[in-house]
């Protein structure tokens, strides 16, 4: 699950945002003002900053700029009513990577962050479950499980055939000693490991439900 730190001093604004995004599946932290922001900032990691330049006890784009030279390279989005084009060249020279001027459609503000997420990030998303296949990773809840190459196959398989029944044959050329017995306990173990639903279609194979 992606996660958003959202700055809005605007509550109205503030809570229909993190409720929209919270519907598209994304875990949002809001925050009101600078100060609370650099508390958040410094005891979590996001995949996406939502900031609002003018907030209470400062402004985005200085606290954008701050976190660059700290090292921070969280693909950052500006929300803004300004037009000022100094102010949008200011925010992309302190590394923005993209301006939504309020008031903006949200569907507009979903395609964009959708696509800088999966641009940005090689995971694989399911609920709480991130797979990184470029490193063989797997997250559960943000914490890093200790799977198995065989579990790893298996479940990558599953993840990139979502709603698709998948025939055991092709589970049977990532095991060892490929079994029908074999698979079903590879499969348990990834059920329970993980907590998700995948259904044994008889005769046929499993399948990864949608959520």
């Amino acid at each position: 699950m992606f996660k958003i730190l959202l700055l809005e001093d605007d509550e109205m604004l503030l809570q229909t945002l993190s409720s929209l995004l919270s519907n598209k599946g994304y875990k949002i932290t809001t925050s009101k003002n600078i100060n609370e922001a650099i508390d958040i900032v410094y005891e979590n990691k996001f995949d996406l900053y939502l900031f609002d330049i003018n907030v209470p006890f400062g402004n985005g784009i200085d606290l954008l700029k701050d976190l660059r030279d700290a090292g921070d390279k969280t693909p950052t989005f500006f929300l803004t009513a300004m037009k000022d084009i100094k102010n949008i060249s200011k925010g992309f020279d302190a590394g923005c990577d993209d301006y939504i001027k309020k008031p903006f459609d949200f569907d507009e503000l979903a395609v964009r962050i959708d696509a800088i997420l999966k641009k940005n990030n090689p995971f694989i998303s399911y609920g709480d479950i991130k797979y990184n296949p470029m490193e063989n990773h797997i997250y559960y809840k943000d914490k890093e499980i200790d799977f198995g190459e065989v579990s790893l196959k298996i479940l990558s398989i599953l993840l990139n055939n979502i709603g698709k029944i998948v025939r055991k044959d092709l589970f049977f050329e990532v095991m060892r000693k490929p079994s029908d017995v074999a698979l079903r306990v590879q499969i348990n173990k990834i059920k329970t490991e993980l907590n998700i639903k995948i259904v044994n279609i008889r005769g046929m194979g499993y399948k990864l439900e949608k959520l």
